[in-house]
């Protein structure tokens, strides 16, 4: 036997091993992937929620509703309440301590259309990659295993067929983020399986970043300033209530200059539950408004 037979028999075995807990989120045709975390519950990304009634597909065939008992956004990850029957969790890998040019296989069944294994190696440790509300989540895998569109919340495995990560992120070009299944995921994971929701404090708006801002005041002959544009506001929201309204620009915010989304979310850490000031420019006027507890 060659060494390509070698490497299809190994993959063949992991997703004979995984697959079973790997599962279908959503529906056919909107959803993503998760995992078999633990008796009842699957672990799986919060972008792959639409709504509360969340539909489970298991690779038997077999179809269950879900309810969601934890969901942290900011982190794209949620946990599933959900009868997984036969279904056994996945074992994580005991050994997370990855680096580049280690073999992973990825798993998934997009919105349930049927398991999809993939085999490559780790490109690269720490990366970076932008949550669904703007935060920035570090320490990610990257990985080259290829994955198709509904592939995400499903799990990234070492060559015994341990967990090793929750595939998250598709960058283009081949490459895949993935959140590594180290100890601060786990106890995120038994947290979020408590019912136990993060809370962090958020603003409310949608922003363009410091360069698209500075692009458009430019087009309608406005002077050029470094901050965040605001393209929406919520409705209700802290910004709503503050004032701050669509088009406004954020130059900065608790007693510092903001250029980045990461420098807002430093500001909103830092001011807990408290009051702050957000300085705007709504045209060519400079104003501050307060933002409540």
């Amino acid at each position: 036997m060659g060494p390509l037979e070698e490497l299809g028999g190994a993959i063949a075995q992991i997703a004979e091993k995984v697959g079973p807990s790997t599962v279908g989120i959503g529906n056919r045709w909107r959803g993503g992937s998760g995992v078999v975390a633990a008796e009842g519950k699957v672990l799986t990304n919060a972008h792959n929620l639409h709504g509360d009634e969340v539909h489970v597909y298991f690779a038997d065939g077999r179809e269950a509703d879900a309810s969601v008992l934890g969901i942290d956004a900011d982190n794209d990850l949620a946990v599933l309440g959900v009868d997984t029957g036969s279904a056994g969790a996945l074992a994580w890998a005991e050994d997370t301590a990855v680096s580049v040019g280690t073999p992973v296989v990825a798993l998934g069944n997009p919105a349930g259309a049927g398991a999809r294994v993939t085999f490559g190696f780790v490109s690269g440790v720490g990366r970076a990659f932008r949550g669904p509300r703007g935060r920035r989540i570090g320490g990610s895998l990257e990985h080259t295993a290829p994955l198709m569109p509904g592939s995400s919340g499903g799990p990234l495995v070492n060559v015994a067929g341990e967990l090793l990560g929750i595939n998250t992120n598709r960058l283009g070009s081949g490459f895949y983020l993935a959140i590594p299944a180290d100890a601060s995921l786990r106890g995120r994971v038994d947290a979020l399986g408590r019912g136990e929701t993060p809370s962090r404090r958020h603003l409310g708006v949608g922003l363009a970043p410091a360069h698209v801002a500075r692009r458009l005041r430019r087009a309608v002959g406005l002077s050029e300033r470094d901050g965040l544009l605001v393209r929406e506001v919520e409705d209700d929201s802290p910004a709503s209530r503050a004032g701050i309204a669509e088009g406004d620009l954020i130059v900065a915010a608790g007693g510092r200059e903001v250029t980045s989304a990461d420098d807002l979310f430093d500001v909103l850490g830092a001011a807990g539950e408290g009051a702050f000031d957000v300085t705007l420019v709504r045209g060519d006027e400079e104003r501050k408004v307060t933002v409540g507890a």
